[in-house]
């Protein structure tokens, strides 16, 4: 059962759960994050992320159903949320019940689905990757939209990568927009933020290739081996990669434009490398 129900936008809980969203000091200080949708609140729980409250609206989500199909009568095994807290349980979750207005007023996005979480963050550093033989990894350095690293984490789920590197990073990992355009892989691809040269350290100790992306004295992408232990390292749009990854590179490598524009965006660039290393892998 519901632990409140709230149908005023001023309640504090409500209050907090908006500045949470908007401001990232304060995701810091408070160690928690916003997390929206049903499949994206899924994927945060399974991937051992603990809950800390939860959100709901009947009227958009249906009943709240955590513990599986015998909690309530007539309640059915595909009856949304019924997988939200599997592997945690409801034990110390605090659920609130919320008006379809109040709702509005939280949700982040379009097409909503009527459900709403703050999350305790949880930090994994380099050293806690176990990498398997010949590992497949992607390193963005500075990149600042948080909507393109969404979009890149959902492409290295895709594509089966094993880690995503921030590398000095202009935005942090629980931003909602970020989360949003990951739709949740995220939580299910080992993500660690760190300095660009802790990464290169750790790369050179790992004994992987690092293939940096750049026009400059570069070769086309699919002429590279990508079969062995790779690292795909991209920069921003505005100003590409520092010099020390340039130095640090093992190859350099681009994607070939035929067109007027000579450069992609981050994210459609990392696809196009992430599948062509898929493609030799297969």
């Amino acid at each position: 059962m519901p632990n409140e129900l709230i149908s005023s936008a001023q309640n504090p809980k409500i209050k907090r759960l908006l500045a949470l969203q908007k401001d990232s000091s304060l995701r810091r200080e408070c160690g928690l994050f916003v997390v929206e949708g049903r499949r994206e609140l899924e994927r945060c729980a399974a991937a051992g992320f603990t809950i800390d409250s939860i959100f709901f609206c009947p009227d958009i989500f249906g009943p709240l159903s955590l513990e599986g199909p015998a909690l309530r009568e007539g309640s059915r095994s595909d009856a949304p949320g019924l997988r939200v807290l599997q592997g945690q349980g409801t034990k110390g979750v605090k659920i609130f019940e919320v008006s379809r207005e109040v709702y509005d007023r939280v949700a982040y996005r379009g097409g909503t689905e009527g459900i709403i979480a703050e999350v305790f963050t949880k930090s994994i550093g380099l050293s806690d990757l176990g990498m398997p033989d010949n590992p497949l990894i992607m390193v963005l350095e500075s990149v600042e939209k948080p909507g393109n690293l969404g979009a890149v984490l959902r492409s290295a789920d895709a594509a089966g990568a094993d880690a995503v590197l921030i590398c000095d990073p202009l935005t942090d990992l629980w931003n909602p927009n970020l989360i949003r355009a990951s739709t949740g892989t995220v939580f299910t691809v080992p993500t660690v933020a760190c300095t660009s040269a802790e990464a290169i350290t750790w790369l050179r100790k790992l004994g992987v290739q690092i293939l940096t992306a750049q026009l400059q004295d570069s070769s086309l992408y699919y002429d590279c081996d990508m079969t062995r232990g790779t690292a795909l390292v991209m920069g921003t749009e505005s100003t590409g990669l520092s010099p020390q990854w340039r130095e640090a590179a093992t190859s350099h490598i681009r994607i070939p434009m035929l067109g007027t524009a000579d450069s992609l965006n981050v994210s459609v660039s990392a696809a196009i490398l992430l599948f062509e290393a898929v493609r030799q892998r297969l």
